[in-house]
């Protein structure tokens, strides 16, 4: 989707699943209680034991109304990495959500990385010294392993936002972009992921915003069909849609508004020219898919996610139009020092944005 920058059954993998931290440490997700590890799976005193798979614990079952996602990004798992594309395309996206003093304190920070996908974000957050959990609902963490291994710096659960394996309140980002607008109730959704931020932490977000151009287009015809397509099928679908397409978007580049009234495929010729043609190709695979695949889709204006983050009792909301459609951060007021924290703590009880 459209990101316009205009806003400010190995289980040896090296990594100890005993974590230091008790408010980061597994929790069991449905009782809150401390998860113990015996190679094979995550217990608690309650007897519910998770498995670990490939050495990431799977808190969640297979074939969820998110799987489309996880098929998608197992097949385009380095697509929109900036190591692959050679451009700045997510570092530049993930430092604007965070805003300049979060972004510069990073370094040894925890930070909760939630809808990881294969890791676009996950790769920016570590080469700025943050302490990662990445979660993802699908087997889409199967790509993010592959792309970045787990070892001290990085953990990976396949998990439910809605039913997070920690105790709640123990990290000093979270971070969830691209994500809610996918998910049931986005509002339950921003609540779960608030409350998993430590006070005078950061939460930073993103969310489709209403577009007159997509309501008069073909998408949302196209994928009311392809919706209900299961997701090997769905990307099969796309695949041959973006084949026979885009060399129609590459030839007429300028007339990209018309063309983009009649086609479904996602093209980025303009947002993004510094990427190659191959680049511009590999994206319209992925994003046609993203856009046309999706079993939810939400729309929310930038005074909808202000009140919502607002109704959670968070602080220095602030919220733009930029990227998918609105972004945004707030925080947890502070009682106690997060490393992520501005200096002045009370500014982060006292201050709230008033942008109209």
């Amino acid at each position: 989707m459209p990101e316009h920058e205009t806003g400010p059954a190995d289980n040896r993998i090296g990594y100890d699943f005993a974590v230091s931290d008790s408010l980061t440490a597994w929790a069991c997700p449905d009782h809150g209680t401390p998860l113990h590890s015996n190679g094979a799976a995550l217990t608690c005193e309650h007897n519910h034991a998770f498995f670990i798979t490939n050495g990431i614990p799977r808190f969640v079952q297979t074939g969820s109304y998110a799987a489309s996602f996880g098929s998608q990004w197992l097949k385009y798992r380095q697509t929109q990495l900036d190591s692959f594309t050679g451009e700045r395309l997510s570092t530049d996206r993930a430092r604007r959500c965070l805003g300049e003093q979060t972004w510069s304190r990073l370094q040894g920070a925890h930070v909760l990385e939630c809808g990881c996908g294969a890791g676009r974000f996950t790769e920016v957050l570590l080469a700025q010294g943050a302490t990662v959990m990445s979660i993802d609902m699908t087997e889409a963490v199967e790509a993010d392993q592959a792309n970045f291994p787990q070892n001290d710096q990085h953990r990976i659960a396949q998990a439910d936002i809605l039913k997070l394996p920690f105790v709640g309140r123990g990290f000093d980002v979270v971070f969830c972009l691209g994500v809610i607008q996918h998910t049931p109730v986005p509002e339950q959704t921003m609540a779960a992921l608030f409350e998993q931020v430590r006070p005078g932490g950061l939460l930073a977000i993103d969310h489709y915003t209403y577009r007159l151009g997509y309501f008069l287009s073909t998408q949302p015809i196209v994928r009311a069909v392809l919706r209900r397509l299961s997701a090997e099928r769905g990307l099969k679908a796309t695949d041959r849609m973006v084949r026979t397409l885009w060399p129609i978007h590459s030839r007429l580049r300028k007339y990209r508004k018309l063309l983009n009234r009649v086609s479904p495929v996602y093209t980025y010729f303009d947002q993004f020219p510094e990427l190659s043609d191959e680049h511009q190709r590999a994206w319209a695979f992925l994003d046609t898919h993203d856009a046309l695949t999706d079993h939810y889709k939400w729309f929310r204006s930038r005074r909808q996610i202000e009140c919502a983050l607002s109704d959670l009792g968070a602080v220095e909301v602030e919220a733009w139009k930029g990227g998918n459609g609105v972004e945004a951060r707030c925080r947890r007021p502070a009682t106690r020092r997060s490393a992520c924290a501005p200096d002045d703590e009370q500014s982060a009880v006292t201050r709230t944005s008033t942008e109209a």
